[in-house]
């Protein structure tokens, strides 16, 4: 009942404070403006960003309800959360005035969120040898370039995914979905209601972002989101895993990370800066190939499905 009461507040809280958040983007021209010569900019009309601030608040409100880690961990993941929240929102104000914000800051900032939540003891410390059942304790500094890597690269690539009307935002709830079976299975009730709670802003989101779009969360919710599924993860499937069972928070974020690691291939082998946006992602590949939106958000919804149930069923194997 606990779970169903925090998902059902933090998707009540998400769906108050979008609009009267998105009145005064308006107002103040924080918004993002449709560009004809631009392969990513598909919408016709200004739209808000402010959706990262209410998912945000949501979170923070029913997290500290409901979940009962220690001051440190608490202070750790909402602090990093706030951190990355507010370089997104600077990034957001950039793009609305047509400039770039430089990637270093917004790099650097990244990083020390993802090493407060290291410093708090949410950590990738080691994995069960599948052969002998003996635990292998990673050297501290192989478990804290893990632990840094993971929550900022799930913080990149929700980000990079959030490309076309429903897209992040569904595939943040999907991959939150399938962290809480995960959670709940290996009886982990903290990173089971952080799921929950993800769960909950990103379906109250996609309310006013599924197509066509009445708002966006610009890239402060996009990477506070892909922040809070990287500390989920870590906080939960990565916890006493098995060699084998390593495989399941990547394949719960399967679309977005694969499709970001080769876009970043890609553009590595180009010689095109990572940060640089473009039209590489597989969203803008289908849409090329003539489907329509709604169809290509759709099969991608299905695909991440299709990796959250399949990481699910590799859990219960192993158990």
């Amino acid at each position: 009942m606990s779970y169903f009461i925090a998902f059902a507040l933090s998707f009540f809280i998400v769906i108050s404070l979008i609009p009267p958040l998105k009145q005064v983007a308006l107002r103040i021209g924080f918004v993002d403006k449709p560009r004809s010569d631009s392969a990513r900019k598909i919408h016709k009309e200004p739209i808000p960003l402010t959706a990262g601030i209410a998912i945000y608040i949501a979170f923070i409100a029913v997290y500290l309800i409901f979940v009962r880690d220690s001051w440190l961990q608490t202070g750790a993941i909402l602090g990093g959360g706030l951190l990355v929240l507010l370089i997104g929102l600077v990034d957001d104000w950039y793009k609305t005035h047509g400039k770039e914000f430089p990637a270093l800051p917004k790099f650097l900032v990244q990083i020390s969120a993802a090493i407060l939540v290291y410093a708090s003891g949410v950590v990738f410390a080691g994995f069960e040898n599948p052969l002998n059942g003996a635990y292998v304790v990673l050297p501290e500094w192989l478990s804290f370039l893990f632990t840094v890597l993971w929550i900022f690269g799930v913080t990149t690539v929700i980000n990079f995914s959030d490309g076309m009307d429903g897209l992040a935002g569904g595939l943040s709830a999907i991959s939150g979905g399938t962290l809480l079976v995960v959670a709940l299975v290996m009886g982990q009730q903290d990173s089971a209601m952080m799921a929950v709670i993800t769960v909950g802003v990103s379906i109250g989101y996609l309310l006013f972002n599924r197509p066509p779009a009445k708002v966006f969360m610009g890239d402060a919710g996009a990477t506070f989101l892909g922040f809070m599924l990287g500390v989920v993860a870590l906080d939960g499937a990565f916890k006493q895993a098995t060699l084998i069972s390593l495989f399941i928070p990547i394949l719960a974020l399967g679309v977005p990370i694969l499709d970001n690691i080769r876009v970043v291939l890609v553009r590595l082998m180009k010689g095109v800066p990572i940060y640089r946006a473009d039209a590489s992602q597989v969203h803008y590949r289908l849409l090329e190939t003539g489907m329509k939106p709604v169809q290509v958000v759709s099969f991608l919804y299905l695909v991440n499905l299709c990796f959250g149930l399949f990481s699910i069923v590799l859990l219960l194997a192993q158990g």
